[in-house]
């Protein structure tokens, strides 16, 4: 079934309002038709290709994808009124101590800064997490097992290459070599998790063009997949994102949600933490492309229960 056609005209009368072009091409038609293809099992990518050869222009095609898939929530109040509109289901997650504002923590014996913290989502950003010697020795290890990475096949629980992301990468075993267990225990310290409820840790590098579009890491419900995924250990329901250089340009962590921008600055790292498998949480978020050098970066994802 083909996407309803791209109004031409509403683009030629309106081409110098954006607001207004996107108001007349995002109508009710096209969301039930995104929202038909993506119940039947198509991809993100697979729906925005459809739309563009029906004679959509991407950047409004992009725009009504996210409304349809990811619509932002609604405004909440405090109080009862708040706790009366939260999605129930919601998880503990991972954190680190951050009662009385400390600026320094100690995680297996060695002093991580904070130095942003955000409430929602709950972003945290670490200073020195790594040391350069221990940034340059992971990328040495990871280096000669690089291919190009792979995001999880929502249809049957696999993975496979998908455009919206560019990138080399690798997964290490939990504890496969003295330095992988020395970082997995800090990273476990630092956020009161245990190690055993990590999944592997994931050395991706991106090169001068490379990017990964914004996107959710948990696991969405109502993908087949998904059931199968979540045997493994649960829901995801964090995420810390080390760098291990800094690139020349580009390459920033995004929260489109939030308009945060996390600069990539060698030994740092950005973590965020979802308490649910719903775009409420607000933690959309993505690599922005690397304009200049290479962005090297260490990912470990989190989950509800052990990891298997």
């Amino acid at each position: 079934m083909q996407p309803p056609a791209g109004p031409a005209r509403w683009r030629a009368a309106c081409e110098n309002d954006a607001m207004t072009v996107a108001r007349q091409m995002i109508n009710d038609e096209l969301r039930r038709w995104i929202v038909a293809q993506t119940e039947a099992g198509c991809r993100p990518d697979d729906v925005l290709a459809a739309m563009r050869a029906s004679g959509w222009e991407e950047r409004v095609a992009r725009a009504a994808l996210a409304q349809t898939l990811h619509p932002r929530p609604p405004r909440q109040t405090s109080g009862r009124a708040a706790a009366a509109n939260a999605p129930a289901n919601a998880a503990r997650v991972p954190g680190p101590d951050l009662q009385d504002a400390p600026t320094v923590l100690l995680a297996a014996g060695r002093e991580v800064h904070v130095l942003v913290t955000l409430q929602r989502p709950r972003v945290v950003v670490f200073g020195g997490l790594l040391s350069d010697e221990e940034c340059t020795a992971l990328m040495d290890l990871a280096a000669p097992r690089l291919m190009r990475s792979e995001t999880v096949d929502n249809a049957t629980g696999g993975s496979e290459v998908n455009a919206a992301r560019t990138s080399d990468g690798m997964f290490f075993e939990r504890g496969e070599a003295p330095l992988i267990t020395t970082i997995e225990q800090r990273i476990a310290e630092l956020l009161r998790w245990p190690v055993v409820n990590g999944e592997g840790l994931q050395i991706l590098r991106y090169r001068p063009g490379a990017e990964y579009r914004p996107h959710h890491d948990y696991f969405d419900p109502q993908h087949p997949g998904t059931a199968c995924i979540l045997e493994r250990g649960g829901q995801r329901v964090g995420t810390l994102v080390v760098y291990l250089n800094t690139p020349e340009r580009g390459g920033a962590t995004t929260f489109p949600d939030v308009g945060l921008e996390v600069a990539p600055v060698r030994g740092n790292a950005v973590f965020f933490s979802y308490d649910r498998a719903h775009a409420d949480t607000r933690t959309l978020h993505g690599g922005a492309p690397v304009t200049a050098g290479e962005k090297w970066v260490a990912t470990k994802w989190l989950r509800e229960g052990v990891f298997t």
